[in-house]
């Protein structure tokens, strides 16, 4: 079947991916967009740099959740990116 994430396979590709998915003013889809973005990265390295567990952050990215901005904060850090407020 197919996964986004198999595609991103250079940290310029998940930028753009996240930056695209935060594009669409729609923060449920943003959420699953970083789940993708972690999975291809590897949730196994996220959790370890994020000190979260493993299946905790799978479950946080899956549709329909809402995780707590913390969550979402590290996952961000742990991937090499940091979030802006531009105009």
């Amino acid at each position: 079947p197919y996964d986004a994430a198999d595609y991103l396979t250079t940290p310029e590709l998940v930028r753009a991916f996240l930056q695209e998915a935060l594009d669409e003013n729609d923060p449920a889809f943003f959420i699953e967009a970083l789940g993708v973005a972690s999975r291809s990265i590897g949730i196994q390295q996220i959790a370890q740099q994020t000190g979260l567990g493993r299946e905790s952050l799978y479950k946080a990215f899956t549709a329909g959740k809402h995780p707590r901005f913390e969550t979402v904060y590290k996952v961000i850090q742990a991937m090499g990116l940091r979030m802006q407020i531009a105009y």
